[in-house]
């Protein structure tokens, strides 16, 4: 099974899946069932986002990893997170995913939040970048990025200078934040590029097919939204059926932009949603 970093010096351009842990534990048998149909649309690795499970309920990202890789064969990605989190814990969480044979994380800050706080040892991603590389060499990861600038960066141009310190730190590829502009994204790589990012990096799209969608999802992205799909949503907010349709052709035209214009890879935000993929997968697997 490949690395990370050997797929995308093996393929031009990469095919991932975003899922995440349920948070009952009752939910994971109804999620393996959701993974098995995903492994049909073979994608190169699933990334799974951080979930604690245990004591703190649910399902756990180690668990989920497990799953992916020792039952389907599919290569895991596992987020871990600074928040709520420090050296002794991460050591932890690194220690439990290679005992399940996974060796590939995504090292994030994590958002803010009640119940995950700041963490005493890592106060940035590339702080987590640098733990993991110096005790666990044997790790490979990779790091976020943002094409509009993370919302609490001073400036596009500021974030951008700030991924050098995950190039330097030893990230072997980047994931973006979702987007609605393929605009926003080709300006955001050519300024990667000019600042010496030379990661390759995964463009993050999510399919918009329902309205909860458009009020939560959305919102919280602080992505810009095109005119192109604000009249998408004005037009099939009130109706479903054509609303999922037409979230799943823009999915797909954002999608087939990027791999035909040269994109290192494509990161589909799936949301747990089988038929939401694999409607995608339809739209641009002559392209991979």
């Amino acid at each position: 099974m490949s690395t990370i970093a050997q797929l995308f010096q093996e393929k031009s351009c990469v095919f991932s899946i975003e899922c995440f842990p349920p948070k009952q534990t009752t939910k994971f048998a109804d999620m393996q069932q959701t993974l098995r149909r995903m492994k049909e649309l073979h994608p190169d690795f699933v990334s799974v986002t951080y979930g604690a499970g245990g004591s703190a309920g649910g399902v756990s990202s180690v668990q989920v990893a497990n799953f992916l890789k020792n039952d389907l064969g599919i290569l895991p990605l596992a987020h871990t997170i600074c928040m709520g989190s420090d050296r002794e814990k991460m050591a932890v969480q690194l220690d439990d995913l290679r005992a399940v044979g996974v060796h590939n994380v995504l090292a994030l800050r994590g958002d803010h939040t009640p119940l995950r706080p700041e963490s005493p040892d890592f106060h940035h991603a590339s702080d987590l970048m640098e733990f993991i590389r110096k005790t666990a060499p044997d790790m490979e990861f990779s790091g976020a990025c943002y094409p509009e600038g993370h919302p609490e960066a001073p400036s596009l141009t500021a974030d951008v200078a700030n991924l050098l310190h995950k190039q330097q730190a030893g990230a072997v590829h980047l994931v973006t934040q979702l987007f609605f502009d393929n605009g926003k994204f080709y300006r955001f790589l050519n300024m990667a590029r000019k600042a010496g990012i030379t990661l390759p990096v995964s463009a993050g799209i999510m399919p918009i097919v329902r309205r909860s969608q458009i009020e939560r999802t959305v919102a919280l992205s602080s992505a810009s939204l095109p005119s192109e799909f604000t009249r998408m949503v004005s037009r099939w907010q009130d109706d479903p059926a054509s609303l999922y349709k037409a979230g799943i052709d823009y999915a797909v035209h954002q999608l087939r932009d990027m791999i035909e214009g040269g994109a290192d890879g494509v990161h589909l935000y799936a949301m747990n949603d089988a038929d939401v993929a694999e409607a995608v997968y339809d739209g641009i697997h002559d392209l991979l």
